[in-house]
């Protein structure tokens, strides 16, 4: 694996754990009771953005890791998943 292939798996990683984590613990402004004139109702309250972010840099960094290791190390190859037995 190349170190730009190794980058590029980390973010993809990174963004994917994002977006499963941002809508964790939202409140909006509706539920809250206040909404502040110009936004719409729907926007978050309060949307802890650094709490997110470090947790889910441990996270992608914990699976990004695992994945790495099961790619280097070859336990898995290509012709494993070819069920239809077109990559030989």
């Amino acid at each position: 694996m190349t170190i730009t292939a190794a980058l590029v798996l980390y973010a993809v990683i990174w963004f994917m754990i994002l977006f499963i984590c941002l809508p964790i613990n939202l409140t909006t402004q509706e539920e809250a009771g206040e909404v502040i004139p110009g936004t719409p109702a729907s926007a978050p309250e309060n949307g802890d953005l650094r709490k997110k972010i470090k947790l889910v840099t441990l996270i992608s960094l914990a699976i990004w890791i695992l994945t790495f290791s099961i790619i280097v190390s070859g336990i898995f190859q290509i012709s494993d998943f070819d069920i239809f037995g077109i990559l030989d």
